[in-house]
């Protein structure tokens, strides 16, 4: 067990190896790559438009302008810090504020250098000002571009595309456009350092631009609980990302305090109203006193009355608060009953009942979002509905509320006037111009408390409205942290570049290796074979080298050709059966062009270098190839003779169908580099040629061959196209299969393998043809030392 654990660790190790010499032999794939996206990385950054980060800080104040008591202020898990600022986020970014911010900046309308690839915008330092005639209704919603080129101090030429002509126009002079009219004017200050270049003007819509910035925009609490936002934005001009953020929080402040000022101006003016009203009360009521004391000539109050009157004192006191409350109550529930469409309701009028205060801030909030919204939007879209909906809700709970209030504070006043009728059933006795005075002094108390009250929330409303805050503090205005741009990431990008560029070659050669059912060399098939011999490999050779070895030749060729034959003569010799018979030798192949013929006609060559006797013999006789592997005057002048005189010259063919004709004349013999080397050509291509292979004639021929040459060697027909080699193969001493790299697929060795195993071959071999330097046994590895030629840099490893 030990002993097979490490053989299989070697395997592995072997594997292992082999896997890594993959990718390393191809090691310039990774260098071209990796090349090429490091190129094209420094050409995305050169020409990608770089973009400045701009950041600010504000923090968000606690509003205690309110009147309702947070009766959960110390719980902030349950009044819910974080959600009022995150609600604050929401308005900061909210559409509406990006379009005051649009308007106010002028970010619809922008100023290009056009280049050569990409264009810069001129922000702070355009060289012209561009003023619209048009009405902002239809500037808004502009969507045009248009082309200048200064043709000297005081002319331009205007287009509106950039290709094709423009019109000449003087500086201040109105020009036409499907916008409205335009002034251009120069900024002298920077004019003359962009009199060269060619200048675009684009006007976008402005809600389509403040779309843009507000999903640029990027709002976050610094931590849980906290009131602090941190706010940042993306842009190429640097200077305005920071006005942008300057804007935005300039705008969202200055609509905080003008949400602050519509509702105290709405309670002054409540007041007011009221005032009037009571100030005419407090005259008649005055007046009265002052009738009834100058008519009955009253000075002082009877002091018989004092306990009684001490008595009800507390009773009547809390029936003027009463009253007060009801006044109240009741004017702001004629206020909502007459109010038909969605204003703003007073607040903080004293109004004790905390759930109408509460619902009344919350109508007003609402009120003030929808006037805001319908600045952008109109009465019909889903959010202004939305929020009718809840202000018809909340209006029909407050006067629900409201009525409520009315109802119970009207029982109040009436056991309280209960109470003091009989409280004042017990002063009967007082005199009845007392009483009088008395009633006409209770009503002018009452008066003039509600007043006095009043007049009180008046100066408060004017406090508030003089007074009204920002809704944030700003702790850092806009600014660059970072003069550098922060996109795009050069060293980011570059790694990316260099991983892709190492990880695209590896994909494709792991990939081709995944798919790849060909066999590459020896050891590949040597995996696949397992029990049956493997003679060797041969070398890939150019279209310059000679097809057929040369005397003493050293090339890698002819070395890995010597292998073979040294391997074949070992397994020739160690066959048990008789030497007759023991020399015919199948070479054949699964399809055409894998190099069976080749290797035939060079096997043949270097046996014959041995001073042996080889007989070749064509019997692939319907795509016969031996012809196209033997050059010279002589071989050339016997295919002629060939062609022309077939009772003469006759081939393979001819010997099996005509019985006259003896082994003799089909036997050519040839000096091929002062070796000599007889071959039996195929002949002319038969009608029926399985039919012929089966003739007596060949088995035959191929007995009397046996016994008259050291090596005959059958060139056949491919085993997986035809049936020739098959009919055959029962000749066979041995059977060598060729393969080709690169060609042969590896399901097809199994193929003869079955045949062998199912008896139909006795001795199989294999060899593998067309085998790339780089992949070779032993000429890749370890080199043999004679011939190797030099392949340009360029091609080496692919």
């Amino acid at each position: 067990m030990h002993n097979n654990h490490d053989f299989s660790t070697g395997n592995d190790n072997v594997e292992l190896k082999n896997l890594i010499s993959n990718y390393i032999g191809r090691w310039k794939w990774f260098c071209v790559s990796g090349i090429v996206f490091m190129i094209l990385a420094f050409v995305y950054i050169r020409y990608s438009t770089p973009e400045y980060e701009a950041v600010a800080k504000i923090q968000i104040l606690e509003d205690n302008s309110g009147s309702g008591i947070d009766l959960f202020k110390e719980l902030d898990f349950i009044s819910g810090g974080k959600n009022e600022v995150e609600d604050e986020i929401q308005l900061i970014g909210s559409r509406s504020n990006f379009i005051e911010v649009v308007k106010e900046l002028g970010l619809n309308v922008r100023i290009f250098e056009l280049g050569q690839i990409k264009d810069s915008e001129l922000y702070m330092d355009p060289p012209i000002n561009v003023n619209f005639i048009a009405e902002d209704t239809i500037m808004n919603k502009a969507d045009f571009d248009f082309f200048l080129r200064f043709s000297s101090p005081t002319k331009f030429r205007y287009g509106v595309d950039e290709d094709l002509p423009s019109k000449e126009y003087s500086f201040g002079e109105k020009i036409v456009t499907p916008i409205g009219e335009i002034l251009i004017t120069p900024n002298v200050e920077y004019w003359k350092k962009y009199k060269n270049s060619h200048i675009e003007v684009s006007v976008r819509p402005v809600s389509s631009v403040a779309q843009f910035y507000q999903s640029k925009i990027y709002l976050e609490v610094t931590e849980d609980l906290s009131n602090i936002i941190n706010m940042s934005l993306q842009d190429p001009v640097k200077e305005k990302a920071v006005n942008i953020l300057n804007s935005l929080i300039k705008v969202y402040n200055r609509n905080a305090i003008d949400d602050k000022k519509i509702i105290a101006d709405r309670t002054s003016e409540f007041i007011d109203a009221r005032i009037s009203d009571i100030s005419n009360s407090l005259s008649f009521v005055d007046q009265s006193a002052q009738d009834l004391k100058t008519s009955k000539g009253l000075t002082d109050i009877a002091s018989e009355s004092n306990i009684n009157l001490n008595v009800g004192a507390a009773n009547r006191q809390e029936l003027a608060n009463v009253n007060t409350q009801l006044n109240i109550a009741a004017s702001m529930k004629d206020i909502i009953d007459q109010q038909e469409g969605f204003d703003v309701l007073p607040s903080n009028i004293g109004l004790s009942d905390v759930s109408v205060v509460n619902t009344t801030s919350k109508y007003n909030e609402l009120v003030l979002e929808r006037n805001r919204l319908l600045k952008s939007s109109t009465e019909k879209s889903p959010i202004i509905v939305n929020l009718d909906q809840q202000l018809k809700s909340l209006k029909r709970s407050m006067q629900s509320s409201l009525n409520s209030t009315v109802n119970n504070l009207g029982l109040q006043v009436n056991t309280l006037s209960s109470q003091q009728a009989i409280i004042n059933s017990k002063i009967y006795s007082a005199p009845k111009n007392e009483r009088a005075l008395r009633d006409i002094t209770r009503r002018q108390q009452t008066t003039e408390a509600l007043y006095l009250y009043l007049m009180q929330k008046r100066e408060e409303a004017k406090i508030a409205v003089a007074s009204a805050a920002p809704k944030s503090k700003i702790i850092d205005s806009g600014y660059n942290p970072n003069p550098y741009p922060i996109s795009p990431k050069k060293n980011l990008i570059y790694l990316v570049a260099l991983i892709l560029g190492f990880l695209v070659p590896f994909s494709i050669i792991y990939i081709n290796e995944l798919l790849d059912d060909k066999i590459h060399n020896m050891d590949e098939l040597e995996k696949l074979v397992k029990n049956d011999p493997i003679l060797g490999e041969l070398p890939k050779i150019s279209k310059k080298q000679d097809k057929v070895v040369l005397k003493e030749d050293r090339s890698v060729l002819a070395e890995a050709l010597r292998i073979i034959r040294t391997n074949l003569d070992y397994i020739l010799k160690t066959k048990k059966e008789d030497k007759e018979g023991k020399n015919i030798i199948y070479i054949t192949s699964s399809v055409s062009g894998e190099g069976k013929t080749f290797f035939s006609t060079n096997l043949s060559r270097i046996l014959a270098s041995t001073n042996k006797k080889v007989l070749l013999i064509g019997a692939d006789i319907r795509n016969p190839k031996l012809y196209s592997f033997f050059d010279g005057d002589e071989i050339d002048k016997m295919s002629r003779t060939l062609e022309n005189e077939n009772n003469k010259n006759a081939g393979l063919t001819e010997y099996l169908y005509d019985a006259s004709i003896p082994s003799k004349d089909i036997i050519n013999p040839m000096l091929v580099y002062n070796d000599t080397i007889d071959i039996i050509y195929s002949g002319k291509i038969p009608p029926n040629p399985a039919e012929l292979l089966m003739n007596k004639r060949f088995g035959g021929l191929l007995k009397q061959v046996s016994k008259e040459y050291d090596y005959v060697i059958v060139d056949t027909a491919p085993m997986m196209v035809v049936s020739d080699t098959l009919l055959i193969v029962e000749h066979a001493s041995q059977l060598i299969y060729v393969t080709r790299a690169g060609m042969t697929e590896k399901a097809a060795v199994d193929f003869p393998l079955k045949l062998k195993k199912d008896g139909k071959i006795k001795a199989l071999s294999f060899i593998v043809n067309d085998v790339k330097e780089s992949n070779l046994g032993y000429g890749g590895k370890y080199g043999y030392g004679y011939g190797k030629s030099q392949k340009k840099w360029w091609t080496l490893g692919w």
